[in-house]
């Protein structure tokens, strides 16, 4: 072993490789790679970094404890985002308890597709029958809707507006890796990241004294109502329930506030990022797409226009096409930890202090580990192929071993549900030129660039008997 690890060129002193982390982190991974192979080193400022790719140090880093690589020490510059003392500001053990949402529980899961629907109706509602949208919009609009809903409660849901999706997308673009160097630096993204995250905490502090107004509150001059039924409680209720010795309140709106941006914003994200890549990949893949949507008219000859929890099990050519974009568009660009025992890895010892990193989007694309890596091909896991079973240490845009995403099977089913009734209703066509539609990679959380829309215009299937066009519960409810 030894720990004279390789190190990629382009540190001229200074700050290191930082400036070219900000504008080309994917350019930088990908080098680092070609030049070092599968350990390679770049500094950030006084942070060294050492990136590990392939099947094998991937497995290293994903199989390694809490104990030996600490998750919370590499993200310091998260805090600001999240707030002092949730998730990466917690310790091992509050941030393992924070994740284990009880919503994500496979029992909890088959009413959230139902959820998922009436959600999705809802967003559909307000389109005419053809018209033009703004994907990175209209995706953040809809999965704060329903990732609130299923994982907070539809209470709470029914408190929002558009103008929620709009402050989450100034705390993800509050994540420029100039954080490494400075999380408080003096930068608009940063000011508006500050006052996005102030916004949601004065939103949630209206929430729950409006709740503390219905529960008659003695320090609260407003007529009471009757506290609400067990089973209309959400989890801002259950919250504000646990109160100390004194009876004061546990929780603050403040750390609510942190709890809630943690649990929304990796999944919100995710999933927004990955259903529009989901739409522009369809579209540029025609052949795709007609067998995608000869699933959803299936699906809906035999179920009478509803969506259920096993008819998601029973769309493979959509899974896989949703599969295929996490592959090529991952909505992470690099997951770090810090080494707090000394780390082996390929013939090389990374010693304590130093970060380690792993890149999802240079994994996700290796020679050798795919076939065509940068070709979207969703029969990739159609029978008899199984690339995301095959390749478990190089196809992670969910993470790999015992830090896996707790929140992949509930994203999927988010995507699934919500494309079982979009493809189902509507038709859609690119806006613009095909290959205008890239992310943004200037921050370490990655966003579709705008402009990116498409036309959208509602379906009509000739083969479908009379009276049972595409239009689900809301055009039942509209007769």
């Amino acid at each position: 072993m030894t720990d004279t690890i390789p190190k990629v060129s382009g540190d001229d002193g200074g700050t290191g490789h930082l400036e070219e982390l900000r504008v080309d982190p994917i350019g930088l991974m990908r080098r680092t790679r070609d030049e070092c192979g599968d350990v390679g080193e770049f500094r950030l400022a006084d942070i060294d970094v050492v990136l590990l790719t392939g099947a094998e140090a991937n497995e290293v880093f994903f199989r390694a404890s809490d104990d030996e690589l600490d998750q919370a020490a590499a993200y310091p510059f998260m805090t600001p985002v999240f707030g002092e003392g949730v998730v990466f500001d917690a310790s091992p053990e509050e941030r393992r308890r924070a994740l284990h949402n009880q919503s994500l529980r496979d029992k909890f899961m088959r009413g959230h597709a139902a959820t998922i629907t009436a959600e999705a109706d809802r967003m559909f509602a307000r389109w005419d029958d053809e018209g033009e949208i703004d994907l990175l919009d209209f995706t953040a609009e809809l999965f704060i809707y329903t990732s609130t809903s299923c994982l907070i409660g539809p209470k709470f849901r029914e408190e929002l507006d558009v103008e929620v999706a709009h402050l989450f997308h100034d705390l993800e673009q509050g994540t420029d890796a100039i954080a490494f160097v400075d999380p408080y630096a003096d930068i608009e993204s940063f000011r508006r990241r500050d006052s996005a995250r102030a916004a949601l905490v004065a939103r949630i502090e209206a929430i729950m004294a409006k709740r503390r107004a219905v529960a008659g509150d003695p320090d609260n001059p407003t007529p009471a109502s009757p506290a609400p039924a067990s089973d209309e409680r959400d989890l801002v209720d259950v919250l504000m329930s646990i109160k100390d010795e004194h009876g004061v309140e546990q929780f603050s709106a403040d750390i609510i506030t942190g709890m809630f941006i943690s649990m929304m914003f990796a999944g919100h994200h995710t999933t927004s990022g990955t259903a529009a890549w989901v739409i522009i990949e369809l579209l540029r893949n025609p052949d795709v797409l007609a067998a995608v949507v000869a699933e959803m008219d299936s699906l809906a000859d035999a179920g009478g226009g509803e969506v259920t929890y096993q008819d998601l099990r029973e769309v493979p050519w959509l899974e896989s096409s949703i599969k295929e974009v996490l592959r090529l568009h991952p909505p992470l660009i690099l997951l770090l930890r810090k080494v707090v025992q000394p780390l082996d890895v390929e013939g090389f010892t990374v010693p304590p202090g130093k970060l380690v990193g792993t890149s999802i989007a240079v994994s996700n694309r290796l020679e050798g580990a795919f076939d065509r890596p940068d070709v979207f091909d969703p029969s990739r896991y159609i029978d008899p192929r199984h690339d995301d079973i095959d390749n478990p240490w190089n196809w992670i845009p969910f993470g790999a071993g015992r830090h896996r995403c707790v929140g992949a099977a509930f994203a999927l089913m988010q995507l699934k549900t919500i494309f079982c009734i979009l493809l189902r209703d509507w038709e859609l066509e690119l806006a613009q030129p095909a290959d205008t539609y890239r992310n943004d990679h200037s921050k370490m959380v990655v966003q579709l660039a705008q402009p990116c829309r498409v036309r959208y215009r509602r379906r009509v299937r000739s083969d479908a008997p009379a009276g049972e066009q595409p239009g689900g519960s809301s055009a039942e409810e509209a007769r």
